[in-house]
């Protein structure tokens, strides 16, 4: 029988995350802000889960392949308990080509959904994503090419 344990251990690339832990420990690891831009990435999270407001929200991390910012993560969350929300999410998840068709039913529905593309896309697309801010300050972040693995 699997434990939550396993579940971590697959989802989450411990032996990178043992090098991190040494080399934070050494003090090389040097981890600045992602200044908004054009990146290679990868997915490496994709999931429902609750925002500190207790509200539903997709949460996805991207994985910057190459130069000067490789390593580091960019977080894309939305909140999705209003329409306007879920439509910002399903052109996102649309945006990652995984061939699945991206429609909002309910959130258990949806929670399955993400688990899907995530299943059909990880290690066999890459991405190059557009990370941007719009007007009020909130994050962009617009998939300009997929890239078969």
């Amino acid at each position: 029988m699997a434990t939550i344990w396993e579940k971590f251990d697959k989802a989450i690339d411990t032996k990178a995350l043992k090098e991190d832990v040494l080399a934070a420990q050494e003090n090389k690891q040097e981890y600045r802000d992602v200044p908004k831009g054009h990146y290679e990435v990868k997915i490496e999270k994709l999931e429902l889960v609750e925002s500190k407001t207790s509200k539903p929200m997709v949460a996805c991390w991207m994985k910057i392949l190459s130069g000067e910012y490789k390593g580091q993560l960019i977080f894309y969350n939305q909140v999705i308990h209003v329409g306007f929300g879920i439509h910002k999410a399903t052109e996102f998840l649309r945006s990652l080509d995984s061939g699945i068709e991206v429609t909002f039913d309910n959130y258990k529905q949806f929670y399955e959904l993400l688990l899907n593309i995530l299943e059909v896309i990880e290690n066999k697309f890459e991405y190059e994503v557009d990370y941007g801010e719009d007007k009020k300050g909130y994050g962009t972040y617009v998939i300009k090419e997929v890239f078969e693995v």
